[in-house]
């Protein structure tokens, strides 16, 4: 999953609760970067993520208000489309008013149409790999 750390972590912890939850079919997983994308540790950091993102099948995107400007997110989604990870991509807009990061325009993401849980599921179902 991919999101602004600093403004959209409690929507995270909301899909951690769905995937908790036994009555709920939805698994969830999230590991992400915890430094800055121009850290001497970003190298380490970036590495780890392609293990993980090629361990993945799909990488969900919560379209935040600074989503637009993070690279992080830009770097995740970039590297999501690339051919040795080739992750289906899917994303929900937090609120409508929010700006799309470039990278999931015009590669065939898939988009819920809010933050409920049949929504993302939906959008994680019909998501094809980014290209």
């Amino acid at each position: 999953m991919s999101y602004d750390h600093s403004e959209d972590a409690h929507y995270k912890r909301l899909l951690q609760a769905w995937d908790a939850n036994p009555d709920f079919d939805f698994e969830f997983d999230s590991r992400g970067p915890d430094v800055a994308i121009n850290s001497t540790d970003a190298a380490v950091v970036k590495a780890r993520l392609t293990t993980l993102m090629k361990a993945a099948t799909h990488l969900l995107v919560l379209v935040g208000e600074k989503s637009h400007t993070s690279k992080w997110m830009k770097w995740e989604v970039d590297r999501a489309k690339e051919s040795d990870v080739a992750l289906k991509l899917a994303a929900v807009k937090l609120t409508k008013f929010n700006l799309t990061p470039a990278g999931l325009l015009n590669v065939g993401t898939s988009w819920a149409t809010s933050f409920e849980r049949d929504r993302i599921v939906d959008a994680l179902k019909q998501a094809k790999v980014g290209h």
